[in-house]
């Protein structure tokens, strides 16, 4: 277990990719060889977790998006405003170093997400996820995320909620 205090910046080419071992290949590849073209092409901002430095315990990614109105649960689709799509922001990937698992790295990580989008000086209504198996999903759902009707694996939650939630006394969980 990793005790070392972490800090959250922006990814950049300072910090150390190669080391970095989620466990699955696809994560690993895409922080090692695909992500600075997404920054560079300004479709996809990355934010890591740093240990020891520069090490990189965890990251996530946050992109512009949409939903169809539509495709939302009726009971949320009816408080909207009646325009065919909803603008979201979607979290395209999360991932924790394993020597970093089992600590909350990964809540803190979607925490700080939920926080940047709420932060947002441009509209959205949502914070958007495709998870990759029915662990993401479940990940998620215990951080109170909603499936959409139709695709069991791509989750939300509004950002209204994490809004509400600065104004409670108890953290967000």
């Amino acid at each position: 277990m990793n005790s070392a205090p972490l800090r959250l910046a922006r990814l950049d080419t300072t910090h150390d990719r190669a080391a970095f071992d989620s466990g699955s290949e696809p994560l690993n590849r895409y922080l090692r060889e695909q992500v600075s073209q997404d920054i560079r092409r300004r479709v996809a901002a990355c934010f890591v977790a740093l240990a020891d430095g520069n090490r990189i315990a965890g990251y996530y990614t946050l992109a512009s998006a949409s939903l169809l109105l539509a495709g939302l649960p009726a009971s949320t689709g009816k408080k909207l405003p009646r325009y065919p799509t909803v603008p979201a922001v979607r979290m395209g990937r999360l991932a924790v170093d394993q020597e970093f698992n089992r600590q909350g790295l990964g809540g803190a990580l979607l925490a700080d997400a939920l926080d940047r989008a709420a932060r947002s000086e441009i509209a959205a209504y949502t914070l958007m996820v495709d998870a990759k198996d029915e662990a993401a999903a479940a990940f998620y759902r215990h951080h109170s995320f909603i499936a959409l009707p139709d695709s069991p694996h791509t989750l939300f939650l509004p950002l209204a909620t994490v809004q509400l939630s600065r104004n409670s006394p108890f953290p967000v969980a």
